[in-house]
């Protein structure tokens, strides 16, 4: 890849990746709020602990859905991309999962036709409107990525870094942390990211898992809780 290509790619890695790209990433606490709330998560230490576990689930089953998605992309194979967009879908237990992941994704399909001339992302988000697949988010990211020729690993780093700063931009707002804390988190998070690529992007279909049934529940309790601050 030449530098003006790499430029490119880079330039649009943080577009994709920014927290005020408008997806609605803002609008979701992915459990947080309701942990916190529960005085589950109460300081640094017990935030750090709720986003590792937040993107180790994320990993492996949107990251891997995400990363497959993108090799499908890239050889054309359109109904690999929606049998693995209806394969994530039944990961979700709750239904604010489900929401957060099909509102975002629906979202994203919609810039992406805007953004790229794509038979397959227009095809995509047509079937979306039709409710002929769910159209989750980490599918659109492999579409979108992979139409802008941001290679897997970037793509992963992207859905990482999304993962984690949606909980920790939360944690701003409903737990006793600073912005220091949660760039310490942060930094420290980012150093498990490539062992977690080398592992989700060995992984098939089957292979996807996300059992952390703390944070389903947490997020269940979330649907008919009282704390709004953030969508459910």
């Amino acid at each position: 890849m030449n530098n003006v290509s790499h430029m490119r790619s880079v330039m649009r890695l943080l577009q994709f990746t920014d927290s005020t790209f408008p997806v609605g990433t803002f609008s979701f606490s992915n459990g947080l709020e309701t942990a916190s709330f529960e005085n589950l998560v109460k300081d640094a230490s017990s935030l750090e602990a709720f986003a590792r576990a937040q993107a180790h689930q994320a990993a492996f089953s949107d990251g891997v859905a995400a990363i497959l998605c993108h090799r499908a992309f890239i050889k054309g194979d359109y109904e690999q991309c929606k049998k693995l967009d209806k394969y994530l879908i039944m990961f979700k237990m709750n239904a604010e999962a489900r929401l957060m992941i099909t509102r975002m994704g629906k979202k994203l399909a919609e810039l992406g036709v805007r953004l790229y001339d794509s038979p397959l992302i227009k095809r995509w988000l047509e079937d979306i409107k039709n409710n002929e697949t769910p159209g989750t988010y980490p599918i659109a990211q492999g579409m979108i990525f992979a139409a802008a020729g941001i290679d897997e690993k970037s793509l992963f780093c992207s859905h990482q870094y999304g993962i984690i700063n949606m909980v920790l931009s939360a944690a701003l707002r409903c737990v006793k942390v600073s912005h220091y804390d949660t760039q310490i988190i942060l930094e420290k998070l980012s150093d498990e990211v490539e062992s977690l690529y080398e592992e989700a992007s060995l992984m098939k279909p089957e292979d996807m898992n996300a059992f952390y049934p703390e944070l389903d529940i947490l997020a269940s309790l979330h649907e008919k809780g009282n704390m709004r601050m953030f969508m459910n």
